[in-house]
């Protein structure tokens, strides 16, 4: 065995574990009771607009009790035992509940992204408001769609097998940091901006702007998580 060989195997046994450690997985977990959390759309609409309700605490004491449950079996990402994926780019089965999580990690992402573009743009095009009511009857088709994709492994990080996480964390990251920056910049944007068409106009485009710029960032490695992987590479490693 060569220097360097010996050298990269020491580096990977240094870094590797062979458990997560709980503060590591208890901090996974509130990832996932917001993901859970908001999915009902029009409920979290709600909550955004109107405050919090006796249907909001009802929801988030069910996604507590599930997600709490999941967590102790270890059947949440980042939650588990032990590290699940070790190498990228590893042919490995990928469990239901990694499938399931992120399937509905990618309807929330999606779903308002998309939803908030087009109540914007009928804003602009219309003069009113009707997020709403697009809120109310275009929200479920559309994750229902998001949904079916997942279930059919067409979605990254939901397939059958991990053979293709070290490109799919890229997407999936990437569009994470992306939605997550616009999503509150537009919530600022209509607290503190005057409802009128120029109003709406810079709303859109700063929305779109934050989603787009974020985009090419992620596409060049630049973001947290989304840099290009070498194949084989350890995951414990990023």
């Amino acid at each position: 065995m060569t220097t360097s060989e010996t050298g990269l195997r020491s580096k990977h046994s240094r870094r590797f574990r062979a458990r997560n450690k709980v503060l590591y997985r208890l901090a996974h977990w509130p990832i996932w009771i917001f993901v859970f959390f908001i999915a009902p759309g029009p409920l979290t609409f709600d909550l955004f607009e109107r405050g919090f309700d006796q249907r909001s605490a009802l929801w988030l004491g069910a996604v507590l009790l599930a997600t709490g449950i999941a967590g102790l079996r270890g059947s949440l990402p980042g939650v588990e035992a032990r590290p699940y994926i070790l190498r990228f780019t590893e042919d490995k089965a990928n469990p239901l509940y990694r499938r399931v999580c992120y399937t509905v990690a990618w309807s929330d992402l999606i779903g308002f992204a998309v939803l908030n573009l087009v109540g914007l743009a009928f804003a602009i095009a219309t003069g009113h408001w009707r997020l709403r009511q697009i809120y109310e009857y275009a929200y479920l088709p559309l994750v229902i769609v998001v949904w079916i994709c997942g279930a059919l492994g067409r979605l990254p990080r939901v397939g059958s097998s991990t053979k293709g996480e070290g490109t799919e964390r890229r997407y999936f990251y990437g569009v994470v940091w992306a939605v997550c920056a616009a999503e509150p910049t537009l919530g600022l944007l209509w607290r503190v901006l005057p409802r009128s068409r120029v109003g709406d106009v810079l709303k859109l485009a700063v929305f779109a702007g934050i989603l787009t710029c974020m985009g090419y960032w992620a596409k060049r490695g630049l973001l947290p998580r989304t840099r290009p992987i070498v194949p084989g590479e350890w995951a414990i490693s990023d």
